[in-house]
């Protein structure tokens, strides 16, 4: 009689306890669903904001041929089965970086090519690297509102918003790619994890500053045969696409070098070593102390909760910090966003280990740490001053789609940086003062400043009347055989004198 009263009440039990999970997992659903569908709101809200924005700053000559234009031209040119070598920089698309992900937007360039194509894809694809964080921010701490509070924070991210309007760069894929890796990686979701390391894998070459680090966590997860495998594959895809891609296509394995300082990687190991306090000076000057708390500030210092997950962004941190190149500290460039994945994932982590008023508290903190930076460095509705543009209705906007027009498909031009991606679809455009003068040009530094032979085929060449005295200097001296053909208000148009036969 006991036995039967005990198991009775044993099955009550587990009957109860099922119910109320039962009961506790529509509830999570139900929720869920509401903060899911704000999250999604939120982020496609986000994605037209910044692409409306940026197609304005386009349409005002925002743009340039780096970094925009030059992708453009590749594009369109693979659109046509042709080989992608842009003349806007002088090298094979694929040559100036393996990121073979471009291929995908192959199909795109089919239907709707241009600029605004690739900045409409940019924001939505970063945009859609929200969805990552709310998964998992929902998963780990236990409510939907969690997930919609650090998808929100993913949006307001300064480094974020800097490469959503920094032009384009395929770096900006890795802000959909990476988190759901790292996502995957911290949910034992194999499947997803793979097909997401590959995708990263097609980005670009130096993807192993983040591969590498992924693997090594990995192994202290007990994930050590995983970790290996993303380990390899990380240095595989460097090795591959600078040795064989980039070498094969322009004769070396990287134009960037220079970015390391003390004379280059064994230089740099040589200077730390043998007078460390140099590399100290090195790395606490100019902005980069600074660089560094714009990093961690938008997450309120908190991505230290869990610096096993943090320390997948040491490479990326440390690399930016170490470069003599001042874009690379900078929280305005595209260098950053691939840092920001993991530091929010090492926060969640970290207050998924708390009790939940001390996790309450930290989300408060993380949200309010995100408003504020994102009001004084991100550009957003909210921002403290109003983001510096031109606009579409611009005068001197206005004025430059008048000269395109009367230029020729053909033709080969050579333009103002900021007219080049407006005329990037054709098989020859330079950036003045290229190809008469050699500047950022082609794989061989030491031509620079050198005569291109090219020049001798430019047929157009358009030049804003306002330029600065080298610009001004530049065309006085280049274009002495060359006579102003058209001109408006505030552009001229420059073709070759004709001479008698």
């Amino acid at each position: 009689m006991n036995a039967q009263t005990e198991s009775s009440g044993t099955i009550d039990q587990l009957r109860d306890s099922v119910g109320a999970r039962f009961r506790g997992g529509k509830a999570r659903i139900r929720d869920t669903s509401v903060w899911a569908w704000a999250s999604i709101l939120v982020a496609v809200f986000h994605a037209l904001m910044v692409t409306r924005l940026q197609w304005d700053i386009h349409r005002g000559l925002g743009t340039s041929a780096y970094d925009v234009g030059l992708y453009d031209q590749g594009l369109w040119l693979l659109s046509r089965f042709d080989a992608p070598f842009v003349t806007l920089m002088g090298r094979n698309l694929f040559g100036d970086h393996a990121s073979f992900i471009l291929l995908g937007l192959v199909p795109v360039y089919w239907i709707v090519p241009g600029v605004e194509t690739l900045l409409a894809v940019q924001a939505f694809v970063i945009a859609a690297g929200a969805a990552p964080f709310y998964l998992f921010a929902r998963r780990t701490l236990g409510h939907g509102a969690y997930g919609f509070l650090f998808a929100a924070v993913w949006l307001l991210n300064p480094a974020v918003n800097g490469t959503n309007l920094e032009n384009f760069h395929p770096d900006s894929f890795l802000g959909l790619f990476l988190p759901i890796a790292l996502f995957a990686a911290l949910s034992d979701r194999w499947r997803i994890y793979w097909i997401s390391v590959v995708l990263c894998a097609l980005v670009k070459e130096d993807v192993v500053l983040v591969m590498l680090p992924l693997g090594a966590l990995l192994a202290l997860r007990g994930e050590r045969r995983r970790g290996i495998i993303t380990a390899i594959l990380g240095i595989g895809t460097t090795l591959f696409g600078m040795f064989i891609v980039m070498r094969g296509l322009i004769g070396v394995p990287t134009r960037n070098a220079w970015r390391i300082p003390f004379g280059g990687p064994s230089g740099f190991l040589k200077e730390l070593f043998q007078r460390p306090t140099n590399v100290v000076k090195h790395i606490t000057s100019e902005e980069r102390p600074v660089y560094l708390w714009k990093m961690l500030a938008p997450l309120a210092f908190l991505s230290f909760l869990a610096p096993e997950v943090a320390m997948v962004s040491a490479l990326v941190l440390v690399s930016n910090i170490v470069s003599t190149f001042w874009y690379q500290f900078q929280i305005e460039y595209h260098y950053s966003i691939v840092a920001v994945p993991a530091l929010v994932f090492a926060v969640i982590v970290g207050l998924g280990r708390l009790d939940e008023g001390r996790r309450r508290a930290m989300v408060f903190t993380v949200v309010v740490a995100s408003l504020l930076t994102a009001r004084a460095w991100s550009y957003i509705p909210f921002r403290a001053d109003e983001y510096p543009r031109w606009g579409q209705d611009n005068p001197a906007a206005v004025s430059a789609r008048e000269i395109v027009d009367e230029i020729p498909a053909d033709a080969v031009v050579s333009a103002y940086h900021s007219l080049a991606p407006h005329l990037a679809h054709r098989e020859e455009i330079y950036m003045f003062p290229n190809p008469f003068r050699i500047v950022l040009y082609g794989p061989d530094t030491s031509t620079e400043g050198q005569r291109n032979p090219r020049a001798d085929h430019v047929e157009y060449v358009i030049l804003p009347i306002a330029l600065n005295a080298d610009e001004q200097a530049d065309a006085e001296t280049l274009l002495d055989d060359f006579e102003i053909t058209m001109s408006n208000d505030h552009w001229r148009v420059f073709q070759p004198v004709e001479t008698d036969p």
